[in-house]
């Protein structure tokens, strides 16, 4: 069992900078946690129907804002945690961007559905608890194979994908991956900024490297394409939107930073 560090303080959103709360201390032992209570005891009724909703805003690699029920709510993403991109007090912790921007990735990939587990709907900080899919998959559960999530804040009855999730933090963890490419960066309590005060955090590429070949090889000719078959020009994001429904992100031939006003690197979202 590794020494306890300070525990990790919750970040308060980045909309509501007069709430300074703090996330609850995690136990060394996660599965002995007591719920925390929550602000509006609502409870699920156990389903693990998918829950279609629309994308308002991604805050960061584990929070998103959505429209449910007809108002936007803030939702936290059951059973993960990942370092923050800009903490009050802690700052910027490394491979948090890393976490934003994957999370932007996944959450722009396809149909967007939430899943809830079978105990309370919200946490103190009256944001929804919820399982976060696109196109079926885990985002949840590919943050923790990345490397760029640990598993974190393990409140029963709210454990329905905890076993999966912990092995896929386990294999990130034996591959060195993201946040476990820095030793003892990731803790059971938070990620221990001072481990890498000095050090800038490199992410390593899951996928594997093909080894270059023994006999040298002929860089080709690359013949220059003409720029305008290199960029597609939009008037506004109504326009765009035409063509592309769900947005661009950066680097694509339509992206325009003029259309990306919350700075997230995606233009057009909706």
């Amino acid at each position: 069992m590794p020494v306890a560090v300070a525990p990790d303080i919750e970040k308060p959103l980045k909309e509501e900078k007069t709430v300074e709360e703090t996330k609850p201390v995690e136990k060394q032992s996660a599965k002995l946690e007591k719920p925390v209570p929550a602000e509006n005891p609502t409870n699920s009724n156990g389903t693990t129907n998918l829950l279609a909703v629309t994308l308002v805003k991604i805050i960061d690699g584990d929070t998103i804002k959505i429209m449910y029920n007809g108002k936007e709510q803030n939702v936290r993403y059951l059973l993960i945690d990942t370092p923050e991109t800009n903490h009050p007090r802690l700052g910027k912790q490394p491979f948090g961007d890393e976490a934003k921007q994957r999370n932007i990735e996944l959450i722009h990939s396809g149909k967007l559905e939430i899943e809830f587990d079978i105990g309370q709907r919200y946490d103190k900080y009256d944001r929804l608890l919820a399982y976060i899919y696109v196109d079926g998959k885990s985002v949840q559960e590919t943050l923790l194979e990345e490397g760029l999530a640990r598993v974190a804040y393990v409140y029963p009855p709210n454990t329905r994908y905890l076993d999966p999730y912990e092995k896929a933090q386990e294999k990130a963890k034996e591959q060195k991956l993201g946040i476990w490419s820095i030793e003892n960066y990731a803790t059971d309590t938070g990620f221990n900024t001072d481990k890498v005060a000095n050090e800038k955090p490199v992410t390593p590429k899951p996928e594997k490297i093909t080894p270059a070949p023994a006999a040298p090889v002929q860089q080709p000719v690359v013949t220059p394409v003409p720029q305008a078959t290199e960029t597609e020009w939009f008037q506004n994001c109504t326009e765009l939107r035409k063509k592309y429904p769900n947005g661009v992100a950066k680097g694509h031939p339509a992206y325009q930073s003029k259309m990306d006003r919350d700075g997230d690197n995606f233009a057009c979202e909706r």
